[in-house]
């Protein structure tokens, strides 16, 4: 009944994903949907790069087809995704919100690896419960542009330096690159595609394709074509690691001058209303493995909250490399309930073969149940209260009304788990002044269910 339509919610034109939409919920909304405690707080949209090619529309469309308790989108270096997924959520009544990722660097740590495996100093971060514009002319909005502007450079000078090594394939970034976007927003694993697209159209033909990438990968043509036929996210990843990864033809290591200083970015985050957000990729780097004194000196630089991939520690295939990462995994966990930072987790879906979401039951992640549950329902919270009562997590409205971190916890947690907002809830907190929404939002909260 829906297969056209869902395949219309990834089209780059927003009038059709939007038409879509709007005719998906009319279909199905005598439908009795599956509920579930499974949450997704980092699905990557289009707008930087979703394996599925899903834009918001349509990972809003498949959490309500799941029934994830949660879930919220994550982009690199924009937000362009958040007007049409907190529009979505609305439309089907699932608890959303919308964060962004970028890379910057830590000098407290400029000689450890945290998160960025091989590259010192290195580190991602995170901005979540994003939920209103800024004036063009306003500092977040200028500081936004720069971060996104920053991101181009760095393509195109991966580009002018792949491009300087293979020319028989080389890219134009506007004419090869850019159309594979909504909004120009291109990432990395654009990039591939492009080199991989471009590979295929070249040549007079494609065993010609073959036999040159078979050159260029270090690998046989009959193995490069058996990947590329049959297996393309493993070409797609060889190609990477060949290409932009350390020891690839356009790798360059970074310094202290190719990111932000991770301190400027989580600044932005918190001017920006939404809550700043450390990274962790599993536990095992020369920074992490620090644990709690790891997570006090990222919270002294700004970030008040944890993201954490979950499936990096515990869907692994050797078993005692999986005893050690779940391990750590446990520690970190342990080490944020500590300092009463929210944990939001999720799959990315940036990359094939990542699942739809964590299945928090499962005996590795069944410990953390509750601080992954109550994380999602913190920024759930907190882009409610963001988005109607102008009071952000990370505000100083919030500092000064609670007499602690974990009484705020529990607050936004309260809210966030009141039943997801649907288009007349949001139509009547509208109509209210900021300070009324609160009062809305604090008898609703204290109730456990929506007071209006």
């Amino acid at each position: 009944m829906t297969d056209n339509l869902e395949t219309q919610l990834s089209s780059f034109s927003a009038a059709e994903r939007g038409l879509a939409l709007r005719q998906i919920a009319e279909r199905t909304n005598a439908m009795k949907f599956p509920s579930s405690e499974n949450v997704n707080m980092h699905f990557h949209s289009f707008y930087s790069f979703n394996a599925e090619g899903w834009s918001p529309s349509r990972i809003a469309w498949e959490v309500k087809k799941s029934g994830l308790h949660a879930s919220g989108i994550v982009d690199f270096d924009v937000i362009d995704g958040m007007d049409e997924y907190l529009a979505a959520a609305e439309l089907l009544g699932i608890r959303a919100s919308v964060g962004v990722e970028s890379r910057t660097f830590f000098a407290k740590f400029a000689d450890a690896e945290m998160d960025s495996p091989g590259e010192p100093g290195v580190n991602y971060v995170m901005g979540v419960g994003f939920t209103g514009h800024f004036s063009a002319s306003s500092p977040q909005a200028l500081k936004l542009a720069q971060y996104r502007e920053n991101a181009r450079q760095r393509n195109l000078a991966l580009i002018s330096r792949i491009n300087a090594k293979v020319p028989e394939i080389a890219l134009d970034y506007e004419k090869d690159v850019i159309p594979l976007t909504p909004s120009g927003n291109a990432t990395e694993r654009h990039i591939i595609t492009a080199y991989a697209e471009k590979s295929m159209k070249a040549f007079s033909g494609k065993s010609k394709a073959f036999s040159y990438l078979s050159s260029v990968l270090g690998k046989g043509a009959a193995e490069i074509e058996e990947l590329f036929t049959k297996s393309r996210p493993a070409f797609d990843e060889l190609l990477r690691a060949k290409f932009a990864k350390k020891g690839g033809i356009g790798y360059v290591q970074p310094s202290q001058d190719t990111f932000p200083p991770m301190r400027e970015f989580l600044a932005w985050v918190k001017s920006a209303g939404a809550i700043p957000t450390e990274a962790w990729l599993d536990g095992t780097t020369k920074g992490e493995s620090l644990g709690i004194k790891y997570l006090e000196a990222s919270r002294a630089e700004g970030s008040e909250a944890l993201n954490i991939i979950p499936d990096r520690n515990w869907n692994i295939k050797d078993p005692e490399v999986k005893k050690i990462k779940v391990a750590k995994l446990a520690e970190v966990v342990a080490a944020a309930d500590k300092l009463d930072m929210p944990i939001f987790i999720g799959t990315e879906m940036n990359k094939a073969g990542q699942p739809f979401a964590d299945q928090i039951n499962c005996e590795a992640l069944a410990p953390h149940k509750k601080s992954f549950i109550k994380g999602a329902a913190i920024a759930v919270g907190q882009s409610l209260l963001a988005k109607f009562a102008k009071f952000s997590y990370s505000g100083e409205k919030a500092a000064a009304h609670f007499k602690s971190v974990s009484e705020k916890n529990i607050f936004f947690e309260s809210v966030g788990e009141l039943p997801p907002l649907d288009s007349g809830l949001s139509a009547r907190l509208s109509a209210l002044s900021p300070d009324a929404a609160f009062a809305k939002f604090a008898d609703s909260a204290k109730a456990g269910r929506w007071m209006l």
